[in-house]
């Protein structure tokens, strides 16, 4: 046996319901090093770390730590062992400070009262020690999700642990952020804690890991040297055949317009100023027309009014020549406006349903699907099973699959399935290719180009560069709630774009209307 392995997950065969999870999987992790595990959507990466940080038993297959055999049983075994865990969707008491969610279940006490002074002496320490600059009274509800993130990095750090499972650490940051995350996980390397990275990213797997084992549909493809691979191969082990990494789309050929907003507002939940300041912009039929930005900078608050979700101060919205800046949420989906939210948990899903009553959600009283009030199940699971089919929506049971139970990914396939199929005229898509594979975010960038070329039109909200540059037609950068710059997506370089995504630059001019 090679010491240098401090964990070794060895055969390891994982089932729910309907599904093999992991199916015979070996993973070993070398000490001092990064370790990617890669692949797509429901491949089984977050069902194994589950299982090495105690909050699943395996059915077949040993772990050992160090060489010796270890049980897991729950986390607190995980973490008696130096494991320690960021959860894709983190496990933050949101009405706890910082502080107190950092110590939750490990505080100090003296004399049966919790000693508050030595725990924030050590969390402060350790933050300043990371570069992780935290405000440790803050509230979690408060703060933005990469501050969030940093939380639960202390959290292992508190604890101590050696061995740090990152699940899908960069889907919710900005691209500064990832960037810093990066510089946080080669420290930690250095130091000699070992990490275990789950990831579709291609291109973070190059930049800062030394291996990757890939998964495909629950089983081991293989584990390669970073330095060795490439994008394209690595692309290939986890999807089984060639992606286009570039979006391939044609000329777009406008139609009329669908929406204009004019001098939208909105104020702020979080302080006194508006979060969105009398932003104008249009979207015509046959084009993607893309808000860019850092995250925080209004884009959240400018859906939410757009959707129904907020009320604005002030300011018109013209949906088809229609004022709906009043208009119910439902009322503005019957008249042909889609939406794919930016968190999938809070706006897209009613998790404890199952994934066909998900897909009806917004058209369960049209008369396909209800007759006299009675739900039509026969009819529910048909158009459901027709869906799943046509998105490849990956679940263990189908139609009845309760969506909590389903992958990230699959939850978000199952809402962009449920607002394409409601054929509308405008669709609007929110970071849409959040938490997916190369695999996943292809699929979903052509069917949006597909929408254009219908004859539809799309406003994407991202904050991935790449995505903006390759997807979008015309774009609208906004910073700190206003509009900063509309360009052409042929007319602007990346470096340039995100120069005013930061602010650093911004248009003379309001663009001219086309």
């Amino acid at each position: 046996m090679d010491n240098n392995y401090v964990i070794e997950m060895l055969n390891i065969t994982k089932e729910f319901p309907g599904i093999i999870a992991n199916d015979d999987i070996t993973l070993q992790l070398k000490k001092g090093e990064i370790h990617a595990l890669l692949g797509e959507n429901g491949a089984g990466k977050s069902t194994l770390m589950s299982v090495l940080f105690g909050l699943y038993q395996a059915e077949k297959g040993i772990i050992k730590k160090d060489g010796q055999v270890v049980e897991i049983k729950n986390p607190n075994d995980a973490n008696a062992l130096g494991i320690g865990m960021v959860h894709q969707h983190f496990k933050l008491v949101e009405i706890f400070s910082v502080l107190d969610n950092i110590i939750l279940g490990k505080e100090p006490c003296k004399a049966g009262f919790i000693n508050r002074k030595e725990a924030r002496e050590k969390v402060v320490k350790l933050s300043e020690k990371y570069g992780l600059n935290i405000d440790p009274d803050a509230l979690i509800e408060n703060v933005s999700v990469g501050m969030q993130q940093r939380v639960e990095i202390l959290k292992m750090l508190y604890r101590d642990n050696e061995i740090l499972i990152f699940d899908e650490p960069t889907a919710v940051l900005t691209p500064q952020e990832i960037n810093e995350l990066m510089d946080i996980m080669r420290g930690f390397a250095k130091e000699g804690k070992s990490i275990l990275f789950i990831t579709h990213k291609l291109n973070e797997i190059m930049a800062v890991s030394d291996r990757c084992t890939v998964l495909r549909k629950g089983k081991c493809i293989g584990t390669v040297e970073t330095k060795k691979t490439n994008v394209r191969q690595l692309s290939r082990m986890m999807v089984g055949r060639e992606v286009q990494l570039q979006v391939k789309k044609g000329e777009a050929h406008l139609g009329e317009r669908v929406l204009s907003i004019e001098n939208l507002t909105v104020p702020s939940k979080s302080h006194k100023n508006n979060a969105v300041k009398k932003v104008n912009l249009h979207v015509h039929r046959g084009e993607i027309v893309c808000v860019a930005g850092i995250e925080g900078n209004g884009q959240t608050e400018f859906v939410l009014a757009l959707t129904g979700l907020e009320k604005p101060s002030e300011g018109r919205i013209l949906f088809k020549d229609i004022d709906i800046t009043k208009a119910s949420i439902r009322e503005r989906s019957k008249i042909g406006m889609s939406h794919i939210p930016e968190d999938r948990h809070k706006y897209g899903l009613i998790l404890d349903y199952t994934l066909q009553e998900n897909l009806i959600l917004q058209r369960y009283w049209q008369p396909q699907f209800q007759n006299h009030g009675f739900i039509k199940n026969n009819e529910v699971t048909k158009y459901a099973e027709k869906l799943i089919k046509q998105y490849d929506i990956r679940s263990g049971q189908g139609p009845t699959t309760l969506a909590r139970s389903m992958s990230g990914g699959n939850q978000q396939k199952a809402i962009v399935a449920r607002e394409i199929d409601k054929d509308p005229d405008l669709l609007v898509a929110v970071q849409p290719t959040r938490g997916l594979d190369v695999g996943a975010i292809e699929y979903i960038h052509n069917q949006l180009v597909a929408e254009r070329d219908n004859g539809k039109a799309v406003l994407l909200v991202s904050l991935e560069l790449d995505e903006v540059m390759s997807v979008s037609d015309r774009m609208y950068v906004m910073y700190e709630g206003e509009i900063v710059g509309e360009f052409n997506s042929s007319d602007i370089t990346v470096e340039e774009l995100g120069l005013y995504m930061a602010g650093a630059k911004r248009q003379g001019e309001t663009a001219n209307e086309k």
